[in-house]
């Protein structure tokens, strides 16, 4: 599924996205500034977020209350060995049976479930969006 999308569009974005997700781990890849804090935003609030969702580049990790449920929000963008992400106890998340939407993937690779959705995002040269949902790892646009 690809969707091309501006910010006015966002919260139909996410809703279609949750609807399309097979699994409830989602990996967002793109570049800087391509949109990702600002789905997984709208993905926490379109789940009945209790608070917005913000980066956690710091922390690496966040979680929000949701309807009935829990969203782990990660960012790997700072993680240089896969061991940091074990030491906060990564796969504990991942099996979790709650939402996990993780920033920057590709940095913790091997620990990935193989069942996970992925994104892929892109700006346009019009400064809109474009997202290809996947439901298998390694996506390329």
């Amino acid at each position: 599924m690809i969707i091309t999308y501006n910010i006015n569009d966002l919260s139909a974005t996410a809703k279609k996205v949750l609807e399309q997700m097979h699994s409830k781990t989602l990996l967002l890849y793109g570049d800087m500034g391509s949109g990702k804090t600002t789905l997984v935003k709208a993905l926490v609030s379109e789940l009945g977020g209790e608070k917005e969702a913000s980066s956690p580049t710091f922390s690496i990790v966040n979680e929000y209350k949701v309807e009935n449920d829990k969203v782990y929000h990660f960012d790997m963008y700072r993680i240089e060995d896969e061991t940091e992400a074990l030491d906060i106890g990564i796969e504990e998340y991942l099996y979790s049976n709650h939402y996990n939407f993780i920033e920057w993937p590709e940095n913790i690779k091997s620990l990935l479930p193989q069942d996970a959705d992925s994104i892929y995002l892109s700006i346009n040269q019009n400064g809109s969006r474009s997202l290809k949902l996947d439901h298998s790892l390694n996506l390329t646009l």
